[in-house]
């Protein structure tokens, strides 16, 4: 990407700027995966995602790293996986030929996992702990649901199973590890 990142600075190209584009090409693919589109739904969320790579690229590229701009990049983060796992649920249960109760309960499990996952992290970075660990981070998350959405339904729907079991698992990696680095810190002193 850095020849990328080395256009678009030598535009001057504001990082802010790739971020939103990035919102709107998730938006718009949340709501082509609505429709039913699949594939372009997939297209949509890989430019998502590079736009996503791009922006922080090219904050430290042009020396505009800021605390809001990490603060936007991680809620655009929130609203891309809301978006995309909304476009999907509608799809999903706009279909008559899918198991709507099961993918619905999994749809909503991926979702929260995907939610817990960034939130157990934020929370415990604000608490001073780094927390870093787990097995399903959203790059992870987000190319799984792009292969997801680029090979079609029945390779989704597998998909969505294994972000859902995944997504929640490491959401409880975290709060357990949490757990266990807390302990010294609410230790009593000198006990």
């Amino acid at each position: 990407m850095d020849p990328v990142v080395g256009f678009l600075a030598a535009l001057a190209v504001p990082p802010m700027l790739v971020s939103i584009f990035g919102l709107i090409f998730s938006l718009y693919g949340a709501v082509v995966v609505a429709e039913g589109r699949l594939f372009l739904g997939g297209v949509f969320l890989i430019i998502s995602g590079l736009c996503d790579t791009l922006d922080g690229d090219l904050a430290r590229r042009r020396n505009m790293v800021s605390k809001f701009g990490a603060f936007m990049d991680s809620t655009l983060d929130r609203v891309t996986e809301f978006a995309f796992f909304g476009g999907i649920l509608y799809y999903v249960v706009n279909r008559y030929d899918a198991p709507h109760n099961f993918l619905f309960v999994v749809i909503i499990l991926a979702l929260t996992g995907s939610v817990l996952t960034s939130y157990t992290r934020a929370r415990a970075e604000g608490l001073g702990y780094e927390c870093k660990v787990g097995i399903m981070e959203r790059p992870e998350r987000i190319v799984l649901l792009a292969i997801g959405l680029l090979l079609g339904y029945r390779v989704l729907s597998v998909i969505l199973v294994i972000l859902a079991v995944s997504a929640v698992y490491t959401s409880l990696q975290r709060i357990f590890h949490v757990h266990r680095v807390s302990r010294e810190d609410d230790r009593p002193a000198g006990g």
